[in-house]
Order: structure tokens, then C-alpha cells, then sequence
């Protein structure tokens, strides 16, 4: 019924007749009389050949509000692989019109965010097959070599192209016009600590610890004195950290991180299976993708394969997942190793 009531407003809209309208579909016009009566509905087929008839999408002629589409865009994303050109520009084209909405602006912009960050890595991991098969074809060609690298989003040795400073402007310009958004100085922070601009970093960790008394100020405490080659404070706020009480599950997987990053492996994975188990309900992935991995570069192929069967559980019992390309991923990482 609703549907027949947005087609009656479209056709309204567009100062059309039933009958014009229906002549442009190839029906009759009692077929329309009948959509927007709301007695029948349009055959699924038609449903694109309308929705470009009005310049509209599907979702609309379904009347969803704004918040609606794009709860059904966000699923979507998340559940595909690569979108073609047309999809894309589909997602893209509704997104720009719900962001014309002052209301549902800020929303749509995140999501257009996601959507190009999605197609980017998707194709990354296009350029990474391909790169494979132009070392291999090529006998390891320089250029072939240098782009497989930055498919995988390989470390840059050149300072010029590996540098954050244009992150690190923007960020500290948002940082101290709203010095309370922890999130933003911990990305302002990361980044500085990766090019070692440290006595920065000490200033802005100075303005976190204002803002924040949970186990983050002493983790940045930590990245900082190890950059800085100092090893004694490096080592001594890090018992500290271990020692903390109260703190939320991030913490555990923090530490986790730490020693992961120390090829202290066995601790690492100490870490991240209390972190996991101190998650409240739905429990996320990245404790047993962790171990995955880590499992992988000890060469441990059994402990991998069962923490990635883990990854799997969780996608299902806590996220109700059991399709989709996050899931297609991981079943891919398993039949790789076996």
C-alpha cells in the first residue's frame, strides 16, 4: 500500500495522467488504478524500469524513510565484495540525496565514507592478487614488486610519501577546537608517535590525560618512551598498565597488541583471550583474528585454522552472520592454509 501511495505522489509530482504512466510502462491503466489503490502491488521485475522512470531509487518507491535506506545501505556494504561502476553509483546517487538533509546529513556522509573506504580496500585486494601474478609472470620485476608491496599496504621507506603531516594538521586544528573528542586525539597521537614527533605528542597526551583516567594514558606513556629508546620507562609503565583494575576489555587487547608487537607471542595471546572474555555480549572478532594471525606466523597452521573457526562462531552466535563477504574471508583464509 505504501508503495501505491509513492507511485500516485511521483506520477502527481510529474503532473502525469494514469494513462501517461501507464503507457510509459507497457501496462494498462487500471494496472496502475490498482498499485495505488494499494489492491496489487507492481511485479518485482518492473520495479527498476519504475524507479528509472522517476529518477528514484527502489527503497524509495518502498516509501522507507531516510533512516531506513540507509540502515539497508550500511547492511549492504558491509555484506558485499566489490560493487561494478552501476552499483556503486546507485549507493553513491541515494546516499548524496538523503546527505541534502540537514537532519540525516551527517549519517550519509559517514556511510559515503565507508562506501569509498570499502570499494578502496576491495580494490587493494584485487591489486594484491594481480600483483602476485605479475611477480610470478614478469620473474620479479622491480615495478611489479614495489606494487604488490603497496597493495598490501606494504611499510614505505621513504619519509616524503610515509609522513602524516597533512592528517596531523587537520586533526590538531579539530583537537583544539574540541579538546574533549578522545577519539580524535588518539588518532592525532598515533600519528605523531609514527613520525616521531614526540615532544608533540607528549603535549597532546598532556590535554588526553585531562579527558580520560582509564588504562589510554599510560598505553601512550608507554608508545612514546619506546620510540623514544627509552627503555627503562618504556618497561616500567608497562607493569603499571598490567597492573591496572576496573578497566574495560580494551585494555586486555591493548596489552595484547604491546606484546604482540614485543614477538612475545605466548603473553600476547594470554592478553587477547581475556580481552574476549571480558567482552560484554556481542563479543567482536579481533581477539580471535589476533591469534589467527599470530598463529600464522609461528607457522602453528592447527592453532590458526581453530582460532579462525572461532572468528566464525563468534560472526554467528554473537552478530548473527552467516553470509556475506566478512565471513567469505575468513572461510578463505582456512582453505589457504589448509
Amino acid at each position: 500500500m505504501e508503495m501505491g501511495k509513492e507511485i500516485r505522489r511521483l506520477r502527481n509530482d510529474r503532473g502525469l495522467t494514469q494513462e501517461a504512466l501507464a503507457a510509459a510502462l507497457n501496462v494498462t491503466a487500471q494496472t496502475i488504478s490498482k498499485w495505488e489503490c494499494g489492491n496489487t502491488v507492481p511485479d518485482v521485475q518492473l520495479l527498476p524500469e519504475i524507479a528509472v522512470f522517476f529518477g528514484v531509487t527502489i527503497d524509495q518507491l518502498f516509501a522507507m524513510t531516510p533512516e531506513q535506506q540507509m540502515e539497508r545501505i550500511e547492511n549492504r556494504i558491509y555484506d558485499s565484495g566489490l560493487f561494478d561502476e552501476a552499483e556503486e553509483r546507485q549507493i553513491e546517487g541515494q546516499l548524496r540525496a538523503i546527505a541534502e538533509q540537514p537532519e540525516t546529513a551527517g549519517k550519509a556522509q559517514l556511510l559515503l565514507t565507508i562506501l569509498y573506504n570499502h570499494q578502496a580496500e576491495q580494490y587493494r585486494m584485487l591489486a594484491a592478487e594481480h600483483g602476485r601474478e605479475a611477480v610470478e609472470l614478469t620473474g620479479g620485476d622491480r615495478e611489479a614488486v614495489g606494487e604488490l608491496a603497496n597493495a598490501w599496504g606494504s611499510y614505505i621507506p621513504d619519509w616524503n610519501v610515509r609522513n602524516h603531516h597533512a592528517l596531523i594538521e587537520w586533526y590538531g586544528d579539530w583537537c583544539r577546537s574540541h579538546p574533549d573528542n578522545r577519539a580524535a586525539l588518539m588518532w592525532l597521537l598515533d600519528n605523531l608517535i609514527d613520525d616521531r614527533r614526540l615532544a608533540e605528542a607528549r603535549q597532546w597526551l598532556d590535554k588526553l590525560v585531562r579527558i580520560d583516567s582509564t588504562f589510554r594514558a599510560p598505553m601512550y606513556r608507554y608508545f612514546i618512551a619506546q620510540a623514544a629508546g627509552e627503555q627503562e620507562e618504556a618497561e616500567e609503565v608497562l607493569r603499571r598498565m598490567e597492573a591496572m583494575e576496573d578497566q574495560e576489555w580494551c585494555w586486555a587487547v591493548t596489552l595484547g597488541d604491546i606484546y604482540t608487537q614485543r614477538q612475545e607471542y605466548d603473553r600476547a595471546i594470554e592478553w587477547y583471550r581475556r580481552g574476549q572474555e571480558m567482552q560484554p555480549s556481542p563479543k567482536y572478532t579481533d581477539s580471535a583474528m589476533s591469534i589467527a594471525h599470530i598463529c600464522e606466523i609461528r607457522g602453528d597452521k592447527a592453532g590458526a585454522v581453530e582460532a579462525y573457526r572461532e572468528v566464525l562462531r563468534l560472526m554467528k552466535e554473537e552478530w548473527g552472520i552467516v553470509r556475506g563477504e566478512e565471513r567469505e574471508e575468513v572461510e578463505r583464509a582456512i582453505r589457504r592454509i589448509r
